[in-house]
C-alpha cells in the first residue's frame, strides 16, 4: 500500500499544469491548454516514462513562464508602466512550477514511478 505523502506530491504538478493550461487558455491555444490538463492523467500511470514526460512537461512550462515575464515586463517598461510586481508574481510562478518537476526526485515518488535506482529492477525482482 501507497502512503498518502507520494499521492499528495502529485497536487504540486497538477496545479502548476492547471495553472499552464489556464495561461494558454488565456492566449487562445485551446490545444496546448488541452494537452496541459490530458497530462494530468499521467501522474496516474506507474511507469518512469510518464513521470519523465510530466517533469519534461514542467521544465518548458517553467521556460514559458520566464519567456512570458520577460515579454510582458519589456511591454510595459516600453509604455513606462511599473513591472517589478509582474516580475515577483511569475518568478514565484516560475518557482513552483519548478519545484513541481523537482517533487518526481523525492523517495516516494521514484518509488511510486518505479525511478528508484536503488530498487531491484523488474527482472530480479522474482529471484
Amino acid at each position: 500500500m501507497e502512503s498518502g505523502r507520494g499521492t499528495g506530491l502529485l497536487l504540486l504538478p497538477a496545479l502548476a499544469l492547471v495553472l499552464l493550461a489556464a495561461h494558454f487558455l488565456h492566449a487562445g491555444l485551446w490545444p496546448v491548454a488541452a494537452v496541459c490538463l490530458a497530462s494530468i492523467g499521467l501522474a496516474g500511470v506507474r511507469r518512469p516514462w510518464a513521470a519523465r514526460v510530466l517533469q519534461s512537461l514542467l521544465v518548458i512550462g517553467a521556460i514559458k513562464w520566464t519567456l512570458t515575464a520577460a515579454a510582458l515586463a519589456h511591454m510595459r517598461a516600453a509604455h513606462g508602466q511599473p513591472y517589478v510586481r509582474l516580475l515577483v508574481i511569475l518568478g514565484v510562478v516560475t518557482a513552483f512550477t519548478l519545484l513541481a518537476a523537482f517533487v518526481f526526485e523525492t523517495a516516494p515518488l521514484q518509488q511510486r514511478f518505479g525511478l528508484d535506482r536503488n530498487a531491484p529492477s523488474r527482472g530480479e525482482r522474482g529471484r
